[in-house]
């Protein structure tokens, strides 16, 4: 079995962070991953995607097709938009509220979020707001990480291993914050979200 994850925002937001946590913790776990990215300059907000491919048996291709994905994960709302073509019927659509202003045309906001609800199954989270009351704005990327744990097909040990790699050399402190940006994403959905309704 293979889930399918888009990975988007812009630039200096954290995507490939979490994408270097997922294809950690996929090897921490013994399954096969394979990852495919596209990046801007982060000080202009470029554009950030990622597509990560995690599964229990050979994956051949890194890259997901149109109405394919489990699950969009995006940093940014309008980013959610660039990428609603490659969501498959019962995927998931996660997104922070906070918007990316770097644009003079961007979209209506009211419309923009009437767009991503639409879709049966949604979680628009404060995920920057979860983070500053942590102490840790730089976490929002582990926060919405957390948010979607429940579903990707990883044991949560796999994931803290991932972060605690990942951010060693950082130090003790860094590890233990983004540790708690991720169980606070993940108390949100536990609190917010039937998981009843996920197969």
């Amino acid at each position: 079995m293979t889930t399918n994850i888009i990975l988007a925002g812009v630039g200096g937001q954290g995507i490939l962070t979490i994408a270097a946590t997922l294809d950690t913790a996929a090897l921490n776990n013994g399954m096969f991953f394979k990852q495919s990215e596209v990046h801007g300059m982060s000080q202009r907000g470029g554009v950030v995607q990622s597509h990560v491919r995690i599964s229990d048996g050979e994956i051949y291709s890194d890259l997901i097709p149109k109405g394919k994905a489990d699950i969009i994960l995006s940093m940014e709302p309008m980013e959610t938009l660039r990428y609603m073509p490659y969501l498959k019927k019962e995927g998931w659509l996660i997104t922070d509220v906070k918007p990316y202003l770097n644009i003079e045309n961007y979209p209506d906001q009211e419309a923009l979020f009437s767009k991503i609800e639409s879709y049966k199954n949604h979680l628009i989270l404060d995920a920057s707001k979860i983070a500053k009351q942590i102490g840790n704005i730089r976490a929002t990327n582990l926060v919405l990480l957390g948010a979607s744990s429940h579903l990707i097909p990883l044991k949560e040990r796999a994931l803290i291993a991932a972060i605690k790699s990942l951010f060693k050399a950082k130090g003790e402190r860094v590890v233990a914050s983004n540790l708690k940006a991720f169980e606070a994403g993940k108390q949100y959905t536990l609190e917010n979200v039937d998981l009843s309704s996920i197969s």
